[in-house]
């Protein structure tokens, strides 16, 4: 006789569509919920191709993978990765410039005032004797090891100065989905090849009940999610949920990706540079370099996009440009009723900063951490739909920023977005920025402090002042512990190996292990 709390309890989960999204979410699930009675069904159809351009990562990646229990040589053999200290922008703030957005610290807090207000103080003490203060970032040492193309792991002990950054992958994003198949397919998530023709809806509730493939096959479930991609196979074409566009904010709507040959060492850090109608990304692998061309159609054309993305490769191109079309926003529900959309079924926001994948991996946490009864209870689904919202939302204003926040006016495409709204939300963090160099601090949501900094200061938002605490300590005292460490940075930086060196000796000694 069945428990009748066995009739609440999600027995049977359905993933549509596979890809990053989908095999992230069958790791992600497979791995929790191993000693459950849940079982995991994923479908896909190999004629369906997949976006697979999200090759960049944030260090959070990390903390994904070691709760898979993945070994890190093992993981980096097989996706033909490379490390990532952080993202060079270059030409966003006027042409010709560039800084990196570490994943780390800018120095170290003076007397209990945050470093970044001892440099502004610093900087205009400079400015005022008819000098010139040191950078901001040469107390970076993510970012001085990056320039230098060099690479070690943190310490571990807190007190160093090796510990105060984090990393993150470069990687082939067809290889880990692949890895990931293999991952979930050992732990008993049963995949199904072939493309689905119809999805069911019970009447009573507007439940996803099943969906039937090409076949005639029919695949049951308590709760579905949706990997579909743009196209939103459950949660928009079978629920009308619906669509929040953010094209007035953020324009670029199409992307042309092309891999090519590598001419040099893989760089640490992936690059975005800013071109006449949006930007290039450049991301080095082990075994290639994977490029692209993000931008608005309202001010280039196809044709001229992929001409400007090829003829700028680093080297030869492996393959012809192919094109993606977007419209950058979010679902008005990620979770409705039954279906959890994950994934580009989600949303969509440009790859500026690496956030794609990512928002994978925040929906797949928060999904777990809200894991419903078979009924999805409308808190749980509210609770997960505001923590999703916050994050797109939080993203979506730091790409904004990067837009905004630029002096060039050498084409159609940037005079226009630099004198464009912007949320009400930036706008706020903004101008307490130009007040005295605060950064607006939240409980939720991804970028911290280092992060707002790296792009205010890069692209030139300087405050007008600087915390009045920071004068709590002497000129002189300040002057020495700035110039202490930055020849700390400088010597710790240059004592790392390459990029290149540590990638073989840690493949190698891992491969002999």
């Amino acid at each position: 006789m069945e428990n009748p709390a066995d009739s609440r309890e999600i027995r049977k989960i359905v993933i549509v569509g596979g890809g990053t999204a989908g095999w992230m979410t069958a790791a992600g699930l497979s791995a929790v919920l191993a000693d459950s009675r849940v079982t995991i069904a994923l479908v896909e159809s190999a004629e369906i191709g997949i976006v697979g351009v999200g090759e960049a990562t944030v260090p959070h990646i990390r903390n994904f993978n070691a709760r898979l229990g993945l070994d890190e040589a093992d993981f980096m053999r097989k996706t033909q990765a490379t490390y990532k200290l952080g993202i060079e922008f270059r030409d966003w703030g006027r042409k010709g410039e560039s800084y990196i957005h570490p994943f780390g610290a800018f120095g170290q807090p003076i007397g209990g005032v945050a470093f970044h207000q001892h440099w502004l103080r610093a900087r205009q003490l400079a400015e005022r004797m008819g000098g010139e203060a040191d950078g901001v970032e040469a107390y970076s040492l993510p970012i001085v090891a990056a320039r230098l193309n060099r690479f070690a792991p943190p310490s571990t002990d807190p007190r160093s100065l090796g510990s105060t950054f984090s990393y993150a992958y470069q990687f082939d994003a067809a290889l880990y989905a692949q890895y990931l198949r293999a991952y979930s397919e050992t732990r008993g998530v049963a995949r199904t090849e072939g493309k689905i023709l119809d999805v069911s809806l019970r009447g009573e509730d507007g439940f996803v009940e099943a969906v039937t493939l090409e076949s005639g096959q029919r695949i049951e479930g308590d709760l579905f999610i949706d990997c579909s991609g743009f196209r939103g196979l459950l949660i928009e074409q079978a629920m009308k949920t619906g669509y929040e566009d953010w094209t007035h904010w953020l324009p670029c709507d199409r992307a042309a990706a092309v891999p090519c040959e590598s001419v040099g060492p893989p760089t640490p850090y992936t690059r975005a540079t800013a071109d006449d109608a949006g930007w290039r990304w450049r991301i080095p692998l082990q075994h290639r370099v994977g490029n692209g061309y993000v931008y608005c159609s309202s001010y280039v054309s196809d044709d001229e996009a992929a001409r400007t993305l090829v003829d700028k490769l680093d080297g030869k191109a492996q393959a012809d440009p192919r094109f993606l079309r977007f419209t950058t926003g979010r679902r008005k529900k990620q979770w409705n009723r039954n279906v959890v959309a994950i994934g580009l079924a989600s949303g969509f926001l440009e790859p500026l900063e690496s956030t794609s994948i990512h928002l994978i991996q925040v929906a797949i946490t928060t999904l777990l951490e809200l894991f419903p009864e078979r009924g999805c209870a409308r808190a749980d689904q509210d609770e997960y739909n505001r923590v999703m919202d916050l994050e797109f939302e939080r993203i979506r204003d730091f790409l904004v920023l990067h837009y905004h926040a630029t002096q060039r006016d050498d084409s159609p495409f940037w005079r226009d977005k630099a004198a464009a709204p912007i949320p009400d939300s930036l706008a706020y963090k903004m101008e307490l920025f130009r007040e005295r160099g605060m950064v607006v601090k939240y409980r939720d949501g991804f970028f911290l402090e280092p992060s707002w900094l790296a792009v205010y200061l890069g692209q030139n938002i300087l405050p007008r002042g600087y915390d009045p605490m920071a004068d709590t300590i002497d000129p002189a005292e300040a002057a020495r512990r700035l110039a202490e460490l930055k020849a700390a940075v400088q010597r710790t930086a240059e004592a790392m190996p390459s990029h290149q060196a540590f990638l073989e000796r840690f493949r190698n000694a891992r491969a002999v292990a």
